[in-house]
């Protein structure tokens, strides 16, 4: 599978202030890759190093094969950026402005704004100084995605956005997927993240502590299993499996919390007499408080 972004101890450092430690990513085409951590954590610092609009001070990085230092315009024609904090030029409409960029990059397909347009419900006649943040944000998306980039670099890209096009954005971000491009996505509304990823990083002060495919870390998460039994329960057997991480009863009901597969517990159980199974699923916010807890230092803060 082709590795389309690509660091090696890729590092950011202001005075005295590291934001980045050594980040090593290896993000596949044709994915929607989740990039998470609070605030502070490092996901806009290296958006904006991957999208060359800052230097790194450790390591290097790559985008569709090209040095995002040495080789950064070839790397930036091929990549479609949101920054965070998107204002555009407040003085020219959302169509003017467009057309300025699509000039610049040597022209587009216009039929592709306009379904983006019509997609979003983007208002493009008004000058943008004078938009909501949430009409601003669309004007942001089109500009990222009008000339169909191999890779985007999305910093919050939903923030003031209604619902409804909160999941047709979403829906948008499929369908770059099914075509083969791939989406590097930082979102604090991890069940947008959750809806759409195949993949995701979590950061911790600056540093990489997970890549993993959701799926799988969805198998080695906790969930939460409610068993009634015909009987009492049999707190010591299921509390001696291997998986099990807290079992407590309430009545014939045993609730329990187990990492990982589910198997052994069940076995385990079966000769009791089961009579209901409840699962409770992990969900991305579950998963990432696993790795992050609720500790965030003060330059996170």
């Amino acid at each position: 599978m082709t590795t389309v972004i690509r660091s090696a101890g890729l590092g950011k450092s202001y005075r005295s202030r590291t934001a980045l430690h050594g980040i090593n990513l290896e993000v596949p085409a044709g994915v929607v890759f989740g990039y998470l951590g609070p605030n502070g954590a490092g996901q806009t610092t290296t958006i904006r190093l991957l999208a060359g609009l800052l230097r790194p001070t450790a390591g290097r990085a790559e985008v569709c094969g090209f040095d995002i230092v040495r080789d950064r315009e070839r790397a930036q024609r091929r990549i479609g950026y949101l920054p965070g904090d998107f204002v555009g030029y407040p003085d020219l409409t959302g169509e003017q402005y467009l057309r300025f960029l699509a000039n610049l990059r040597g022209g587009v397909d216009w039929s592709v704004v306009q379904d983006l347009r019509k997609r979003l419900e983007a208002e493009l006649t008004t000058r943008i100084g004078t938009l909501s943040h949430g009409s601003r944000q669309k004007v942001g998306i089109i500009q990222a995605f009008m000339h169909q980039p191999e890779v985007l670099l999305l910093d919050e890209p939903t923030t003031g956005l209604d619902p409804l096009v909160q999941r047709e954005f979403l829906a948008l971000v499929r369908d770059v997927r099914d075509q083969g491009r791939t989406v590097f996505l930082s979102s604090h509304i991890l069940y947008e993240v959750e809806a759409v990823a195949d993949m995701v990083a979590i950061l911790r002060h600056g540093r990489l502590i997970v890549v993993e495919s959701v799926d799988k870390l969805k198998a080695q998460a906790m969930r939460r299993i409610d068993l009634t039994f015909e009987g009492p329960p049999p707190l010591a057997d299921l509390q001696a499996v291997a998986a099990v991480r807290d079992a407590r009863v309430s009545g014939s009901t045993a609730h329990i919390v187990v990492e990982g597969s589910t198997s052994a517990l069940l076995r385990a159980a079966a000769p009791h007499g089961v009579t209901q199974i409840v699962t409770h699923e992990p969900d991305l916010e579950e998963i990432f408080m696993t790795y992050y807890g609720q500790e965030v230092s003060p330059d996170a803060a």
